[in-house]
């Protein structure tokens, strides 16, 4: 079958899949590290004119590559990060708080793509390497969603909210930003330390409170 319509397919499931949600059921997406590389690092890093190979469908057009790239801090330490397509215009990673300080480094918490005055890393691939004097941050967390499921909750986009997570090590996160947008899917984003604090794993679900 076309790996285009493979990915078509999925995003149409994704979507009906958000679209039947329960009201206040919204799914949750645990982010590893990861990077958004430009043309011009992805031919230093793997050669020129070199092309991504697809994993698996994300939400919202974007995709993990088969990729993977090092990411070199201050110390002597090196973390393995997968690339995430498709290409950006400007290179970006995206790391934990735990991920920050095992390198040597400080990567502040921000919006994806505000990297401006960010932290300095080097990306290491299997053809060269790039330093980047701005681009390491560590997302805030949020919450994708198409506009349906905005109306359903009675949110706009960029609208700061406040989630609960139930179970055993359950809790509130606040200062989580809302993201509508017609190509996302419904699904909370959070980093590794987030999901481990409270004991949540891929099948954890949570609500707007």
């Amino acid at each position: 079958m076309d790996e285009q319509l493979i990915r078509s397919i999925t995003k149409k499931v994704l979507n009906e899949m958000s679209s039947s949600a329960e009201a206040g059921d919204i799914p949750i997406g645990i982010s590893a590290r990861h990077v958004h590389l430009c043309r011009k690092d992805l031919d230093i890093l793997f050669g020129a004119g070199y092309e991504l190979t697809f994993h698996k469908e994300l939400m919202g057009g974007q995709y993990a590559a088969a990729e993977t790239v090092t990411l070199a801090g201050r110390n002597s330490s090196a973390l393995k990060a997968r690339v995430l397509g498709p290409l950006r215009a400007a290179t970006q990673a995206e790391i934990s708080a735990t991920d920050s300080r095992a390198l040597g480094i400080s990567a502040p918490l921000r919006d994806s793509g505000d990297i401006k005055g960010s932290e300095a890393i080097t990306l290491i691939g299997p053809n060269g390497s790039v330093y980047l004097n701005e681009g390491c941050i560590t997302a805030k967390r949020h919450i994708h969603m198409p506009p349906a499921d905005a109306s359903r909750f009675c949110v706009n986009d960029k609208d700061i909210v406040a989630v609960e997570i139930e179970g055993p090590r359950g809790g509130v996160f606040k200062e989580v930003l809302v993201r509508v947008d017609s190509s996302f899917t419904l699904e909370m984003h959070i980093d590794t330390d987030e999901a481990n604090a409270l004991g949540m794993t891929p099948t954890t679900r949570t609500k707007i409170i």
